[in-house]
């Protein structure tokens, strides 16, 4: 039986919308215990990482990312290895370079996307209509950080399973016991292109419909459900039927200077009631 543990390990990712402030500020929304830990939108894995479930099932439909922390999990020192040398190399002229070359070997590729993630602007993904990563050089310089330990990432990894697929797909496999945190996109109605394009394709609103139909199933077999979302007319009234839902308040990462950034609120839906 799973339960969330104290001792937290960074995510070794940054990922726009990521929600290593929930993982900071709310995990007492999180169900006191389950069986197996599920998130279809991996992201960087902030609750993941919080919480450290001895089972999970990981999933994005991003090849990318899954490659990345497959080889995080299997060849965390090779990984670490070739980051280093990119840290050793890094420059605008390097990092344009780099961006231009990707590589086919899961290793360089898992270093070559670590090294883009932790030196574009804003750890932003995304690619154009030929599904190239296109962001461009940020502010940070560091490509090794001090918090890094892919020894201790690739430990809890090794007991999660981890798939590329859609969304549904591992909803769908959510059984009674299972906990299933879902942060999508946070497209909203008459808005499709939402404000990310995490893949070569947009998150639209019928993908919002369709994640909530899959959540009230899961939920109706039994799963524990905890989905974060735009706090949004449009959002509340898709889950009126599913959920309680709970406005939690974060701080706007994705301006570009930090005065311009403030505190928003977003939506909590949580499909069962605590014993």
């Amino acid at each position: 039986m799973n339960t969330i543990r104290t001792e937290k390990v960074l995510p070794f990712l940054k990922w726009a919308g990521g929600k290593r402030w929930f993982a900071d500020r709310y995990t007492h929304l999180l169900p006191d215990s389950y069986e197996r830990y599920v998130e279809p939108f991996l992201g960087g894995g902030a609750v993941f990482f919080a919480t450290a479930p001895e089972r999970a099932v990981l999933s994005d439909l991003n090849v990318d990312l899954i490659s990345t922390y497959e080889v995080a999990r299997d060849s965390p020192n090779d990984l670490a290895e070739r980051l280093q040398e990119y840290h050793e190399r890094h420059s605008r002229d390097t990092y344009y370079a780099v961006r231009e070359t990707k590589p086919s070997n899961k290793i360089e590729l898992a270093a070559w996307f670590l090294y883009l993630n932790r030196t574009c602007w804003n750890g932003l993904y995304r690619v154009n209509l030929r599904n190239v990563f296109n962001v461009p050089i940020g502010t940070k310089t560091d490509v090794v950080l001090p918090t890094d330990d892919f020894e201790v990432v690739s430990q809890r990894l090794a007991a999660a399973k981890i798939q590329c697929c859609d969304f549904e797909t591992t909803i769908d496999a959510a059984e009674g016991g299972d906990f299933v945190f879902v942060d999508p996109p946070y497209t909203v109605k008459h808005n499709e292109n939402g404000f990310v394009k995490y893949n070569d394709r947009i998150f639209s609103w019928d993908d919002q419909v369709r994640l909530k139909n899959a959540v009230a199933r899961a939920s109706q077999r039994g799963a524990k459900v905890l989905v974060t979302n735009a706090n949004h007319t449009s959002i509340r009234e898709l889950y009126r039927d599913v959920g309680s839902l709970k406005t939690i308040a974060r701080a706007s990462v994705l301006a570009g200077k930090s005065a311009h950034r403030a505190s928003v609120e977003e939506l909590a839906i949580r499909t069962w009631i605590e014993d």
